[in-house]
């Protein structure tokens, strides 16, 4: 029975973040994660040393603690709603899941940055992409904000939508808090830059682990989304198998591969964070200039691979609902 509520709430949770998103001004849970790291951040910076090998155990001790406490509290809360009534307990976890997708948002977002390139011009544009990347954005010229703009698109196809999901049809409501939880700390600390370097390994290196499955199972599911939405299915596939490695992190190249090879654009190449350039090599190849179209159809193929994720994801929980009761 507890499968049919946990099938409803994921579905009624995919509907929330079609429909609403994440409204501004509105309270996200993320924001209570990211409390909770800051604050525990600094208490581990004062309890331990600071060297390389205390750095390295305080973010150990943060990669645990936070997704542990905050995943059982989230299983703690959808256990007391569903034994107060199924009813609760289904609508608590429909707005968990839809709380863990960005989907919306991540669309919303994204082509804020080509309406202001389109209206306001270059200034406005990095401005607008300044919010959704990590990148230091002041040297970028009109193609390197569209880029970073789909290149974000293409990495959070993966981490905003599509490994939530998996997580959720895998382990409930729940589930996608503890991978919110992992992703939103690698956000934050995992970082390699003086501040970062030890004290975030734990927590990238956990990111990488949890998104090492859900980036590759995107990437092959964002493959079949662009043949079936007339994108270039055969060149996304030729590019994600030549470039799915041309990044520093094992995950982040593989939808970003899927996504330069069915837009036919180059994406990556070098950027700066925090003032110090970083050489990165190009995904895709450069068959024509980028435009500010891209954006819109970047977050199209988003949209066609979390559809079909949805439909697959829901398929199969309502199957083995299917098969139980037989």
């Amino acid at each position: 029975m507890y499968l049919c509520y946990h099938t409803a709430a994921l579905f009624l949770g995919i509907l929330l973040d079609a429909v609403i998103g994440d409204p501004k001004g509105w309270y996200h849970p993320v924001m209570a994660i990211g409390w909770l790291i800051q604050r525990l951040e600094q208490v581990l910076r004062r309890l331990f040393p600071s060297t390389k090998r205390g750095e390295r155990l305080a973010g150990i001790v943060l990669a645990v603690f936070v997704p542990a406490s905050v995943t059982g509290v989230a299983m703690a809360a959808l256990r007391l709603c569903y034994l107060f009534h199924p009813v609760a307990g289904i609508v608590v976890e429909a707005a968990m899941c839809g709380s863990m997708l960005a989907a919306k948002s991540l669309k919303t977002e994204s082509m804020k940055v080509e309406e202001a390139l389109r209206i306001e011009g270059l200034a406005a544009g990095r401005e607008a992409v300044s919010m959704i990347v990590g990148r230091d954005t002041d040297r970028l010229d009109e193609a390197g904000v569209i880029r970073a703009a789909v290149e974000t698109v293409a990495e959070n196809t993966s981490d905003g939508a599509v490994a939530p999901l998996l997580f959720m049809t895998c382990f409930g409501g729940a589930g996608g808090v503890l991978y919110k939880t992992i992703n939103t700390m690698d956000s934050m600390v995992g970082y390699k830059n003086d501040a970062y370097r030890y004290f975030g390994t734990a927590a990238a290196k956990l990111d990488d682990f949890v998104n090492f499955i859900p980036a590759r199972v995107s990437a092959l599911l964002m493959i079949l989304a662009s043949s079936i939405s007339g994108q270039d299915g055969r060149n996304a596939w030729r590019i994600f198998w030549r470039d799915r490695y041309c990044h520093a992190s094992p995950n982040s190249a593989q939808t970003e591969a899927v996504m330069a090879g069915a837009l036919g654009v180059r994406l990556a190449g070098d950027a700066w964070y925090f003032g110090e350039k970083y050489q990165k090599p190009y995904i895709g190849e450069e068959t024509r200039p980028v435009e500010r179209e891209d954006i819109a159809r970047s977050c199209r193929l988003m949209y066609d691979t979390v559809y079909l994720t949805a439909a697959l994801a829901l398929a199969l929980k309502c199957g083995i609902i299917l098969l139980s009761v037989a």
